[in-house]
């Protein structure tokens, strides 16, 4: 797969998402994610790990900004299918990024510091284009509070879908190579 593509795409797919949240529509990144998907799905090698990826990382990263609305600290424009849940366009968001574990995101593989670090910056810093930049996202706590949320959830999230891909990948590997049919 090639890495460029890869990386991209899911920053189409974070724009779609994010600006259209912000202009007050929700779906927007709807059709661009389904392209990554389906081109994902076309020229991945590892298609299933990335796929069953997907669907734990939606799980994960819904659950996660659910409860950084529960704790008072976030609130989300376009809140379909509730304000009291993680809204649909940030749950594709997760499914983007899912796509990106296995590929464009695999050299943090094995470096946990590496990749703490990338979560710990990188998570806060999408959130805050997301409210400064887009309006798509409302802080509802002091800064200092939402930022250290956010640097701890990204922060254990990151590398923790790192290794699930790692492990994923090895699972599907050896399930294919017990399919095989001797020579």
């Amino acid at each position: 797969m090639n890495l460029l593509v890869n990386v991209v795409f899911f920053q189409i797919v974070w724009l779609a998402c994010v600006a259209g949240a912000g202009k007050g529509f929700a779906w927007t990144g709807l059709p661009v994610l389904i392209a990554f998907c389906i081109y994902h799905a076309y020229v991945s090698q590892t298609r299933k790990a990335d796929f069953s990826l997907l669907a734990i990382c939606v799980v994960i990263g819904g659950a996660s900004d659910t409860l950084l609305i529960q704790l008072g600290l976030l609130r989300f424009d376009q809140p379909i299918p509730s304000s009291e849940f993680a809204p649909v366009w940030i749950v594709m968001l997760w499914a983007g990024f899912a796509l990106t574990i296995n590929h464009s995101m695999a050299f943090f593989k094995g470096k946990t510091a590496a990749a703490i670090t990338f979560g710990v910056l990188g998570g806060p810093l999408a959130y805050w284009i997301a409210n400064n930049v887009w309006s798509a996202v409302e802080f509802t706590a002091p800064d200092w509070q939402v930022y250290g949320a956010l640097a701890i959830v990204w922060g254990v999230v990151t590398p923790v879908l790192l290794v699930l891909g790692s492990r994923l990948m090895l699972h599907f590997s050896e399930i294919q190579a017990t399919d095989t049919p001797p020579r």
